[in-house]
């Protein structure tokens, strides 16, 4: 049995509307501060799509208004369910613009769930698209992706994994230090940004780092701007492994 939701968030972003534009409805752009790999057609009925992890979604570009409204869906599956995304955008005095989102659809029998998770996860995209515009503007940033399943490992145990593979402190906040050598790519040494009971974010001098975690699983999703990103995500791979062998 399907569900509706819509969930609404609103950001003040330190960038012109041609830069915000070009982070939320280009391929690279998206690249550099949301989910996986991303393509996207500049028309109305083109593709948006994202792939994490071989895992391709698909939607259709339903608005496309340069600088001012991108908007897209998925299609309808056998159970009802779909997804749509709207992103509003407004200039405002001092260089600065309002991004509004607005995401939507259909959810299924674990809708609450679901709606929970989405709900908790846009404040904290949101937040890298900020880092994203104020520490790397005009660069592009290559994502990485990296899963590790941890079988019945309880969400807590998978976090504190995490924790002591970055030296970091317990509990993880906001301006907390944290370091890692991953083989065969340089020293990473930056300052969390983001931490909740979920995920926490680290950003360096030419990179966004971020850790996912749950019962179960631990994920990553990064985005690099620095030079020598071809090993990065087998890299971060290994050593997402080592933390749970």
């Amino acid at each position: 049995m399907t569900h509706p939701f819509e969930i609404e968030q609103e950001i003040v972003l330190p960038a012109s509307p041609e830069q915000v534009w070009e982070a939320i409805a280009t391929g690279p752009g998206i690249d550099s501060w949301f989910m996986g790999r991303n393509e996207l057609e500049p028309r109305v009925g083109g593709t948006a799509a994202m792939d994490t992890g071989g895992n391709r979604q698909e939607a259709r570009i339903t608005a496309y208004e340069p600088g001012k409204r991108l908007a897209s869906r998925t299609a309808t599956g056998d159970d009802g369910r779909f997804m749509a995304f709207e992103y509003l955008i407004e200039g405002r005095d001092g260089g600065s613009t309002v991004l509004r989102v607005v995401h939507g659809g259909m959810l299924g029998d674990d809708w609450q769930d679901e709606y929970d998770a989405l709900r908790r996860g846009w404040p904290f995209h949101l937040h890298t698209l900020r880092e994203y515009l104020t520490h790397f503007p005009g660069r592009t940033g290559v994502p990485v992706f990296a899963m590790a399943l941890t079988g019945a490992t309880p969400a807590q145990q998978v976090r504190a994994a995490l924790v002591r593979g970055l030296s970091l402190p317990s509990p993880v906040t906001a301006g907390a230090r944290a370091s890692a050598a991953p083989a065969g790519l340089p020293p990473v040494d930056g300052e969390v940004t983001w931490a909740d009971g979920e995920r926490f974010e680290v950003r360096t001098s030419d990179g966004l780092y971020t850790f996912h975690h749950g019962p179960g699983i631990a994920l990553m999703f990064h985005h690099l701007f620095g030079p020598d990103t071809d090993r990065a995500e087998t890299a971060w791979q290994q050593w997402l492994d080592s933390l749970f062998t």
